[in-house]
């Protein structure tokens, strides 16, 4: 089969995928079921698995269709997929069976409904209703303003418990600090999306400046050497953290007129007072950035070098220039080389993403600890350290597995 054709198919998974997810989605939501069932982009994920499944056995000798040939996989990949789908499967009934909000504010006290009933009519409240949503298992907190009467409920499996005291107080608290440390109902620089997000940008540019820093410094120009050698050499040989707080507080002080928060807005017109936390997301990218790129450029240097040095006499024989001979020849044949060491890169950047808590970005650490200072409670530690194991474990998964399939050609 012609390769357009193939693309076309392609293409024409990924639309229907996508359409299937967003009408499921709404079916759902218009008759009032759209909490119970997963969000569109894991309801895209299942549809797109399935139907390019279906149809990876029509077109044969697809690259991209190659990896949905289910009989060819591992024994311990299917037992994975199995074993994701059934907990998939079991969260979804859960979540259906999962209490409303209504059922839970129905649950609360005689005293609390009164109070509720009387804020109606109240141009200040005197009852603060928090209600949180995790797929499968919601908790809903009235607190008095005045202090009168503070109560808290777990609803899940259909049943709705008190969270006052005891192991369910424990369960709510853990609900509660996750939903906000994951950064539900926020901005994607909010939670885990900020450590992720930062995280992903961050190496990602700093991978591209490393291939012009490692050039650099193995460059026949020896000025051109040096300057590359000395920027790895300043960004390897300080903190991090004094890195940020020079991009975010030294940039502004020696270049006057100028600040995070005001060129936020110029480029985001619309952000308003998020400004200052867009402002600190772009000083935190920009220093991550250059830091991983110095860590990455020497990664690059090592995958180059490591190749043999016939690979570039053979180019010069066929009258290859530099640039050709890297482009075409070293650089594709050291990627393989390259997945391992990035990957831990990867790996080091998305813990020492914690660090922006020291310029007030809301990311996992900052949350936890704005938490653990106004509730004092320093259980939120526990399931920051859960979300921060589980989000490593995810991409440690996939370089794994981006690893076993550059192998097979080196």
């Amino acid at each position: 089969m012609k390769k357009g054709k193939k693309f076309f198919i392609c293409l024409g998974i990924l639309i229907v995928s996508v359409l299937l997810a967003w009408t499921s989605y709404f079916a759902f939501s218009r008759v009032g079921l759209s909490e119970s069932i997963a969000p569109p982009i894991i309801v895209f994920v299942i549809f797109f698995t399935l139907i390019s499944g279906i149809a990876s056995h029509w077109v044969p000798g697809s690259t991209f269709l190659r990896f949905f040939y289910f009989s060819q996989w591992e024994k311990k990949n299917k037992a994975l997929v199995c074993t994701l789908v059934v907990l998939f499967i079991v969260a979804t009934i859960l979540c259906a069976l999962k209490p409303t909000k209504t059922e839970m504010i129905e649950m609360a006290s005689e005293q609390v409904r009164n109070e509720l009933k009387a804020d109606e009519e109240r141009n200040i409240k005197r009852v603060s209703v928090t209600y949180q949503s995790l797929y499968f298992i919601n908790y809903v907190s009235f607190q008095s303003t005045t202090g009168e009467f503070s109560e808290k409920h777990v609803g899940f499996a259909g049943e709705i418990y008190s969270a006052d005291d005891g192991a369910m107080k424990t369960v709510g608290n853990f609900v509660s600090y996750t939903y906000r440390m994951l950064g539900c109902e926020q901005s994607v620089l909010y939670g885990v999306k900020l450590t992720v997000f930062l995280t992903a940008a961050s190496v990602a540019c700093g991978l591209i400046i490393s291939i012009f820093l490692a050039l650099g410094k193995i460059s026949r120009f020896k000025v051109l050497s040096k300057i590359c050698s000395g920027y790895i050499f300043f960004f390897r040989g300080t903190p991090l953290l004094i890195q940020l707080f020079c991009v975010y507080l030294a940039i502004p002080g020696m270049v006057q007129g100028f600040s995070w928060k005001n060129f936020a807005q110029s480029l985001f017109p619309s952000v308003g007072a998020e400004a200052v936390y867009y402002g600190a997301f772009i000083a935190a990218f920009i220093a991550f950035s250059l830091n991983s790129a110095a860590y990455c450029a020497e990664i690059v240097r090592a995958a180059i070098q490591s190749i043999d040095k016939g690979q570039n006499e053979a180019a010069k024989a066929l009258g290859m220039s530099y640039g050709q001979t890297m482009s075409k020849i070293i650089i594709p044949q050291s990627l393989g080389r390259l997945v391992p060491p990035v990957a831990n890169e990867f790996i080091m950047v998305l813990k020492d993403a914690s660090l922006v808590f020291a310029i007030s970005l809301q990311d996992i650490t900052t949350i936890s600890k704005n938490i653990a200072t106004n509730e004092g409670s320093f259980i939120v530690f526990l399931p920051a350290l859960i979300l921060f194991l589980i989000v490593t474990a995810f991409f440690s998964m996939i370089f794994n597995k981006l690893e076993k399939y550059f192998s097979k050609y080196y």
